[in-house]
């Protein structure tokens, strides 16, 4: 999961108000329920010590949540009287929960907001596509790309002219397929979509397809359904969609996971991959983590570490956070703590299924490092 939306919270100072709510559905029952709840979240933070200024920001945030909005649960991070990030869950949170600590209580977001890359999606026909993303939620319009509409369609003769009209045919397929092609390129730069879905004809999926970057055809996928008339079969499609960005996470999820393995096996490169919270820590002080493996059921996630105002102001000890730079260290969460500097150094998130009989981390906390150490980095540390 990349971790960049996290940007405006490793920029900003806590403490921090952490609130995971539900927003829907609005129905004359359940909307009283959402208030209650509302209600006792921002008590909660302000019984926890919340200055009032960041508890009405998060009250304020809550109450102007759109109940029609897909999905219906967001988690909100609030500090200093201002709400400086919203993002939107893929899952419900279950019981509301509202947490004021020296950190943001990130770990949650992992997993309630799926880690499902965005998909750009076009409804392919021979004269162009539309565009959408597909996030969180419903697909949103991004675009069109309309080709040339004449000659689309073949003749039905077979004598010489028809057969140079076929002809014509078939080059102007080929150049709205290369246009479509080059649209889709631009936009999944712009929109920062890690996927493609092509809808529509197989023939013309295909050659948009063909017409692809290598690395984005190597991430493309065509489904039957839902093309570009009207009418397309969107139901289908959604659950292709679907079907791509999960199976993308399984084999991200399995990659990181082998190269964890062969990272810390002693035959291999053994400082390509560290475990344990103390390891971790390490890491994050050296700026060195380019993937975070979180292991949800691990008994070191909750465990505590010290932090200072700086991301890399992090140790398993006070007294070396102190050392640091920290003048006034905080207790903190282990997994918050690397979220947070794995965050701000650019890196990336995953989480691991299984109980860790399977090779995954010990303790539930490991790393992806960036680099190896040299010679004389391991000597001036020991």
């Amino acid at each position: 999961m990349k971790l960049d939306f996290l940007e405006p919270v490793t920029a900003g100072k806590g403490p921090w108000a952490s609130v995971y709510a539900t927003t829907g559905p609005i129905d004359e029952a359940s909307a009283t329920r959402r208030e209650l709840s509302w209600r006792e979240l921002c008590q909660s933070l302000g019984e926890q010590g919340a200055d009032a200024a960041t508890v009405e920001a998060v009250r304020a945030a809550l109450e102007r949540s759109s109940p029609d909005a897909e999905p219906r649960a967001l988690a909100l991070f609030a500090s200093e009287g201002r709400v400086v990030l919203e993002h939107p869950l893929t899952r419900d949170p279950g019981r509301p929960d509202a947490t004021w600590s020296a950190l943001p209580r990130l770990a949650p977001l992992l997993e309630l907001a799926g880690q499902e890359p965005s998909c750009l999606v076009a409804r392919v026909d021979r004269s162009g596509a539309d565009l959408e993303l597909h996030d969180t939620g419903r697909g949103t319009d991004v675009g069109e790309v309309e080709g040339r509409d004449w000659p689309l369609h073949r003749a039905a003769a077979g004598d010489w002219s028809v057969k140079h009209f076929d002809a014509s045919v078939e080059n102007t397929w080929e150049e709205n397929a290369a246009l479509v092609a080059e649209e889709i390129a631009r936009t999944c730069e712009a929109v920062d979509a890690e996927l493609v879905v092509l809808a529509g004809g197989a023939r013309e999926c295909r050659a948009v397809r063909d017409e692809l970057p290598v690395e984005l055809r190597e991430v493309t996928t065509i489904s039957e359904h839902g093309g570009r008339a009207a009418g397309a079969d969107t139901a289908h499609l959604t659950a292709d969609v679907r079907a791509a960005r999960m199976d993308h996470v399984a084999r991200r999820t399995e990659a990181a996971l082998d190269r964890f393995r062969a990272g810390r096996n002693a035959s291999g490169r053994p400082d390509a991959a560290v475990e344990g919270v103390p390891a971790v820590v390490e890491a994050a002080q050296e700026h060195r983590i380019d993937t975070l493996l979180l292991r949800g059921t691990g008994p070191d996630l909750h465990r505590e570490v010290w932090v200072g105002d700086g991301p890399d102001q992090m140790a398993v000890r006070r007294s070396e956070a102190h050392l640091l730079g920290a003048e006034s260290p905080h207790s903190a969460r282990a997994d918050d703590a690397l979220l947070l500097s794995t965050a701000a150094a650019g890196g990336e998130a995953v989480v691991l299924p299984g109980d860790g009989e399977d090779g995954t981390p010990a303790g539930g906390v490991g790393a992806l490092l960036r680099w190896p150490l040299s010679d004389e980095e391991k000597a001036a540390q020991r």
